[in-house]
């Protein structure tokens, strides 16, 4: 997240120039900048940065829905991810001294939605399907070449969604989540009765697979999507399951590079709460809090990490989106809802567009 004064910094005269008066005059009381891929009300997409007090600073115009952004932590330059199957990413410039330009995928691929930089913004990362294969991967561009495409690497499973880099800088945590999907055939998942999830540590420079973790073989149909790192370093994950409706297994749990894995135990009230289905995961600040959130069932949940204990629950419709700010965690939903959760003192703010899965801190 952008402190206000490291902003404007990055952001530069001409950014603050290009907004209108009261925008800008709310990027400047603005403390925490979030982005966020969004439905407008009359239709079409795009992806935006709001500040908490509620103002709209920027939008950039989608060819289609969009699912999640990441940013360059030395440029400030941000990329919206299509959501899967789609095949486009937009790179945009907060500070608005470049036109926004378009990544497309190259044949045989599509995004899955989630990419990340490397340390240095030399290069970019995406989760990326080789359909034709059924064998996930992750697409390497090169950034000062014009996002031209460099490279790949095996996440050594099927549909990755999520990826994270650790903070060291040196391996990617991909969640796997199992579903063998085709482009010819939209979102269909093809394989239910054989997924394959998992999370896989890989290193950044080489592509290696460093570790695979999958839960035990009964939970098979537990697709892994989401992710976010705790303060212990351990990875939290939330699941959506693709077995019999009456089913209701766990849905949270945490990995941690030595080699274990598991699910914690979430009250029957609540897990029903969930309706077999976690949207996203973000940690607080100090990583001591979990958030999980369930757009299918309405239902946004902070867990003690420490204690893997449920400490508060709230109901928002549509909710789906977390981030971090200073005191706790921000969510939005897709009926234009932003406010806080678990400690945040962030007040309710209404838009008039809908926010979509996730919510980014920029910077």
């Amino acid at each position: 997240m952008w402190q206000r004064r490291a902003f404007l910094k990055a952001a530069g005269a001409g950014f603050a120039a290009s907004l209108v008066p009261r925008a800008a005059e709310a990027l400047e009381r603005a403390d925490l900048v979030f982005a966020s891929s969004i439905q407008m009300a009359g239709g079409g997409f795009a992806a935006a940065l709001v500040d908490e007090a509620g103002t709209l600073i920027k939008s950039v115009t989608l060819p289609d829905r969009g699912h999640d952004l990441s940013f360059s932590p030395v440029t400030g330059q941000g990329v919206v991810f299509a959501r899967q199957p789609g095949t486009f990413a937009v790179v945009f410039d907060p500070k608005g001294e470049m036109a926004p330009r378009t990544i497309t995928s190259i044949e045989g691929r599509h995004f899955f939605g989630h990419g990340a930089f490397s340390p240095d913004g030399k290069l970019l990362y995406a989760t990326e399907n080789d359909f034709e294969n059924a064998r996930g991967v992750i697409g390497i561009y090169d950034v000062a070449g014009g996002y031209v495409r460099i490279g790949e690497f095996d996440t050594h499973g099927i549909g990755p969604h999520e990826m994270l880099l650790t903070p060291d800088g040196e391996t990617f945590v991909v969640a796997n989540g199992g579903i063998e999907t085709h482009p010819d055939f939209g979102r269909a998942e093809l394989n239910i009765d054989t997924m394959d999830p998992s999370v896989v540590f890989i290193d950044r420079k080489s592509g290696s697979l460093i570790g695979q973790l999958r839960l035990e073989a009964g939970l098979h149909q537990l697709s892994i999507r989401h992710m976010a790192f705790d303060a212990l370093g351990r990875v939290w994950f939330g699941c959506q399951f693709r077995g019999e409706a009456d089913g209701r297994p766990q849905l949270v749990g945490y990995a941690t590079r030595d080699g274990s894995i598991r699910l914690i135990e979430l009250p029957e009230t609540v897990l029903g709460s969930l309706r077999n289905y976690v949207g996203s995961v973000a940690a607080s600040a100090d990583g001591g809090i979990v958030g999980v959130s369930s757009p299918e069932g309405s239902t946004i949940l902070a867990i003690d990490a420490a204690r893997a204990e449920v400490v508060s629950e709230m109901s928002l419709a549509s909710v789906c989106g977390v981030a971090a700010d200073r005191a706790g965690l921000v969510v939005s939903s897709g009926k234009g809802a932003l406010m806080g959760f678990a400690g945040s003192m962030a007040v309710e703010r209404a838009f008039d567009f809908g926010f979509d899965n996730h919510l980014t801190p920029v910077g």
